[in-house]
């Protein structure tokens, strides 16, 4: 067979990532070959792929995350279009991997019909080597504005003919109303692909839930295929969700007397924030993500996580305080970690004609070093051993502009690569990588953090000896397949899949002229 559904949503955020997992998961347990797709993504949070050529390219974080879901290694055609937000206006746009422009709204209409084409081909070939295809939408598909030139939602259903699904969080409120004013606002040709709803992030009981799901399958004429329940153990690998002041998981009890309370600043263009999740596995540690300047002053440990916009939010941190609380923190001897962009904005200086193109701005000088912005992008896959506990070993990936271009030769790296040139920084209590990802390797997150407890002070503090982060992310994915096992009528998502979408799907009013393909 050659199977497809694609999983739209009420609005970003609506639990689309996690039900396009739970449903490959699903379908990967019956022994499905499924794969996961979405065809552009805006956001950040990126893994490194090794594609057919050798090189590394990139590809969403959560596709990634879909990828592990099938039983399947993350692959560039999972997602072929990638938008970096470096501001407000600008994103980077990376082509099956690799970045090949820069582009405002205005100019990203140029680039639509060339990006739209390797989706669309990209698909296809998943199309031929899988038996289903799980496709995630991007936002709402009742963006009108923007539907004629969509290669994303239903022009992407429309497409492939894919029969849709739209999710919606009815913990955000006015869930009905968003469903029904989803499917009213598309075209008749675009309704006759949505097939039903599914309902995310449910409290409460469900009989008092039962009179509106009723009442939206006759007004619009389509089932809602399940009800899932809130789960608070579904937090790895998230993609939009990080909120100000959020802890991250759920930590579980200290394993020795102390707790580890580890602050991360939330810098507005903040780039795989997932770094620090795995940090949170660990029993004891509790991390939270702020803008406050003085939550940072009761952390034991400040992380700057990496940022899109290394220099732009560098003066963010200026102008909101933060970059003084940071300072503070340091002179009071208590640790601080900065992850690619956040590393840079420890050196003296910074040297940047390309990403902010601001020249040599002044760096937070916590560190003798300058960094050198390059137009070629570093992207690979790395591994080596951590300096200061020989053969403990680390894997990781890179994903920057930026590059150590004069240091204090003194000064002892953090890490050692293969070939024994030393990465990042470690001078007291400063610890500093290029490395994303390295705190997913066991043993060097357990050094890592039975160091920070030592210079923080928290003699109480002990590392749990078993906590495994592959296993966190695996039970993740397996919450997920059930709750979909669980609380969908996961028959009827079969036949969806398999016959596509049911026949004589009824209309519902108004409906939005069709698109004009010129004036988008």
């Amino acid at each position: 067979m050659s199977g497809g559904l694609l999983v739209a949503g009420t609005t970003s955020d609506a639990g689309k990532s996690v039900l396009t997992a739970g449903i490959c998961r699903w379908l990967h347990r019956r022994g499905v070959r499924v794969a996961p797709f979405k065809a552009q993504n805006m956001s950040n949070n990126s893994a490194v792929v090794v594609g057919p050529d050798g090189r590394g390219g990139e590809i969403g974080r959560a596709q990634a995350m879909q990828a592990a879901a099938c039983g399947l290694p993350p692959d560039l055609r999972f997602n072929p279009v990638l938008l970096k937000p470096g501001s407000d206006l600008s994103s980077q746009v990376v082509l099956l991997g690799e970045a090949v422009d820069t582009v405002t709204a205005g100019t990203f209409r140029t680039l639509r019909p060339r990006l739209a084409e390797t989706a669309y081909a990209a698909l296809a070939e998943l199309r031929a080597g899988y038996d289903v295809v799980v496709c995630e939408g991007a936002g709402s598909p009742a963006e009108i504005n923007l539907r004629a030139g969509d290669y994303v939602n239903m022009g992407l259903a429309r497409h492939a003919g894919l029969p849709t699904i739209v999710v919606g969080d009815i913990d955000r409120g006015g869930v009905f109303a968003s469903m029904f004013g989803t499917v009213a606002l598309l075209d008749p040709a675009d309704q006759a692909l949505v097939a039903g709803f599914v309902i995310n992030k449910f409290r409460g009981d469900r009989g008092l839930l039962q009179p509106g799901l009723e009442m939206l399958h006759r007004v619009t004429g389509r089932p809602t295929y399940g009800v899932l329940p809130w789960s608070l153990d579904l937090w790895l690998d998230a993609e939009d969700s990080l909120a100000y002041g959020r802890v991250l998981g759920r930590p579980a009890a200290p394993y020795g007397t102390e707790w580890l309370d580890v602050a991360v600043v939330r810098v507005p263009r903040i780039s795989n924030a997932t770094d620090v999740e795995a940090l949170a596995t660990e029993p004891g540690v509790r991390v939270r993500l702020t803008v406050e300047p003085a939550e940072l002053a009761a952390a034991d440990l400040v992380v700057l996580p990496g940022s899109k916009s290394t220099v732009a939010d560098l003066a963010w941190l200026r102008e909101t305080g933060l970059a003084d609380a940071v300072r503070g923190h340091v002179a009071a001897g208590k640790p601080l970690l900065g992850i690619c962009g956040g590393f840079q904005m420890l050196a003296r200086a910074i040297h940047d004609p390309v990403e902010s193109r601001r020249g040599s701005v002044p760096g937070l000088g916590l560190l003798p070093i300058e960094i050198t912005f390059d137009p070629r992008k570093t992207v690979r896959q790395s591994a080596g051993t951590a300096a200061a506990h020989p053969g403990v070993p680390v894997r990781g990936y890179e994903i920057h502009h930026g590059f150590v271009s004069t240091t204090d030769p003194g000064l002892p790296p953090l890490l050692t690569g293969p070939d024994g040139a030393g990465e990042g920084v470690l001078s007291g209590v400063l610890h500093g990588t290029h490395w994303h990802g390295a705190f997913e390797s066991d043993e060097f997150r357990r050094r890592f953090l039975t160091d920070v407890a030592r210079l923080a002070g928290r003699s109480g503090f002990r590392v749990a000896p078993d906590t495994s982060f592959a296993a966190a992310r695996e039970r993740t994915l397996d919450i997920l397949g059930d709750l979909v096992e669980e609380h969908l009528d996961t028959d009827a998502l079969w036949r969806l899949v398999e016959s596509g979408p049911p026949a004589g799907l009824p209309f519902v009013p108004p409906g939005a002229p069709r698109p004009d393909p010129h004036r988008a």
